[in-house]
Parts: C-alpha cells; sequence; structure tokens
C-alpha cells in the first residue's frame, strides 16, 4: 500500500501542506513489484483457472460491510487452498503426498475471486483434466458446503463460485511476478458466460480423456466470446445447459 506522506510548512506566511520530496520520488512503477519490465518476457504453456465469486459486488453493499467482508474473504481463502490442495492429492504417502497433477505456479486475489496459473509444458492429458475435474469438484463443494457453513455466520455471502478454464500461451511480466495471456482473458470470459457456473474451453483440452463419471456431465458447443472470437468451442456441463432460458441457449450451436 502506498502512503502519502505530507508535511506542514509556512509558505509566504501562510501554513500549507506539501508532500514530501520522498514521497513524489516514490510513486512510481516500482510499486507494483513487478521487478525489471524491461526484461525479456517469457513462455509458458499454460492453463488458466478463473474463479469468481457471483454477487460478491452486492454482498459489499450490505450494511457495515467492513465488518463481514475481512471474515469472509478470510474464511473463503483458507478453504479453497485447503480444497485445491486436497483435490490434487492422490495418495498420502510415508515422505508426503503422490499427487494426480502438480500444484499451480501462480496464484493471485482478484478482488471478487482467485486466480490460478499451471505450467502445462510436461503435463498430460490426464493431468490437465485430472485439474479440470478438480475444479468442478471444488465449485460443486463451495454451493454444497462452504455457502450453507459461512451462512450461519455470515449475511447475505456470495451463493455462488463460477469457474472458467482455458489453455494458451502465458507470458512473464517483468520479473516473473506477473503474467498475461490470450488464456487468462479466455478463462475470465468463461466465467461468466450466460449464467453458466462452469465451463472450459475445448482447445487443448480433450474431455474424452475424463473418467466416465466426468466426461458424460459435459457437453460441447460452439458461442461467441465477447472480445476473443467468433464460434469458440467450449464444453459446458449438460444440466447447466437444460436450465438456461431458450434466449440463452440460442447462443450456443
Amino acid at each position: 500500500m502506498f502512503i502519502t506522506k505530507t508535511k506542514s510548512i509556512d509558505h509566504n506566511g501562510e501554513v500549507i501542506d506539501i508532500i514530501t520530496t520522498e514521497t513524489y520520488e516514490s510513486f512510481s512503477e516500482s510499486i507494483l513489484n513487478l521487478g525489471d519490465i524491461e526484461s525479456k518476457s517469457k513462455l509458458i504453456n499454460g492453463l488458466s483457472v478463473m474463479f469468481d465469486l457471483e454477487g460478491f459486488t452486492n454482498f459489499c453493499k450490505q450494511i457495515d460491510p467492513q465488518l463481514a467482508v475481512p471474515e469472509y474473504l478470510s474464511e473463503f481463502l483458507k478453504w479453497i487452498f485447503k480444497r485445491v490442495k486436497e483435490e490434487l492429492i492422490d495418495e498420502v504417502i510415508a515422505d508426503g503426498y503422490q499427487i494426480y497433477a502438480p500444484f499451480p505456479f501462480l496464484s493471485k486475489f482478484l478482488g471478487d475471486g482467485v486466480l490460478f496459473l499451471w505450467d502445462t509444458e510436461n503435463m498430460d492429458q490426464n493431468e490437465i483434466t485430472n485439474i479440470v475435474a478438480s475444479m468442478l469438484n471444488i465449485c460443486r463443494e463451495y454451493s454444497k458446503n462452504f455457502y450453507p457453513e459461512i451462512s450461519k455466520k455470515i449475511t447475505d455471502a456470495p451463493k455462488k463460485l463460477r469457474c472458467g478454464i482455458a489453455r494458451g500461451a502465458i507470458y512473464s511480466v517483468g520479473s516473473g511476478e506477473d503474467f498475461i495471456g490470450p488464456c487468462i482473458n479466455m478463462s475470465a470470459r468463461l466465467q461468466k458466460l450466460s449464467s453458466l457456473g462452469f465451463c472450459f474451453s475445448r482447445r487443448g483440452i480433450n474431455p474424452e480423456v475424463m473418467s466416465t463419471n466426468f466426461k458424460e456431465q459435459f457437453i460441447t458447443k460452439k458461442v461467441n466470446i465477447r472480445g476473443i472470437g467468433e464460434n469458440e468451442i467450449v464444453c459446458i456441463l449438460k444440466s447447466e445447459f437444460e436450465n438456461l432460458t431458450p434466449e440463452e441457449q440460442k447462443a450456443f450451436s
């Protein structure tokens, strides 16, 4: 957090407040903590998972949000990191854990959700689809268990955790403290596509590799993604598609 430092001085017989020279000089791009922004960007073949708390803006509009929001976010962030770890663990062994897929290399709080990035360079399709299935489990766990429990303590907590997933190129910014890439933009668009709660781009993610239990829950559709492209192929849950209004269903082909 940047703090503006001021001091009072006598200026032409009048006492005025001024910012210090130190404050003036320190307000620069360095406060973004990106390191050397001129550093050559590194390409990573990645997977972007964007979680979004549906209704978080309205949640923050309640009476005295300063009392509810910190408690909710504390509980939520602890919970989601715990669930990501638990979902990716296959078996507990003597010296550690056998996992279905690696942990994300970047985790970033976005104000009303969380971004996770994975490096897929050495992943096979089984590991990638394991991550997709795990993220679906987390969304369902939120509605089934986390929301009912947090609602006992917090008024008007977000009822739904939405998720968009996409695979593609990710580029480092500065010294590698942040990242950009089309798949990050895509996952952000997919998590709020129509009134769906879970969606992933078919590009580079093969649902046929999933276990039968998960594979049969999805259908493949074409849809226009605002700001990205037309006729993008996405995989959505059959149950969610069937619950869309006829007008909403028309957007998918």
